[in-house]
């Protein structure tokens, strides 16, 4: 699926919080995202290229601040690398066709579904509802949205 790339244009649509989080690797305050409190069926892309990265059926509330996936839709969609920033090793979560800074992935996930805390930035993110999902051009993901 070559149609998910960063371009100039998704860039400059942007908003500041957007940019910071996605260009700078900036990080939302906690409790603030606007993606953090959703329970609608639907997926979750990158706000900068549209690869599709998380369904609502692996969103689970963590009690962390922010938005928290068990797995990625497709593993193609998401790199992770080592971050060393902040005095701390983490592991950083990135989109691969847009390079978008998403958060990090943290071994504190449910057991029971892979044991992964994916705690992600609402401002990197679009939602988009199961409604849309095939207009959209995510009908192939509509098997990973259920009803939540």
């Amino acid at each position: 699926m070559a149609r998910f790339t960063k371009s100039e244009d998704a860039i400059r649509k942007l908003t500041p919080e957007q940019y910071r989080v996605t260009q700078e690797n900036g990080t939302e305050y906690p409790g603030t995202g606007e993606l953090l409190h959703n329970k609608q069926p639907g997926i979750y892309v990158d706000i900068v290229s549209g690869e599709p990265l998380f369904a609502s059926s692996d969103k689970f509330e963590s009690g962390c601040g922010w938005p928290s996936f068990t797995k990625p839709i497709e593993a193609r969609y998401v790199k992770e690398l080592r971050d060393i920033s902040h005095g701390m090793i983490r592991t950083e979560v990135r989109s691969t066709q847009g390079d978008s800074h998403l958060g990090h992935v943290f071994p504190d996930g449910p057991q029971d579904r892979g044991g992964l805390r994916y705690c992600i930035n609402s401002a990197s993110l679009r939602f988009i509802h199961r409604d849309q999902m095939e207009a959209e051009g995510y009908g192939d993901y509509l098997d990973q949205v259920e009803e939540v």
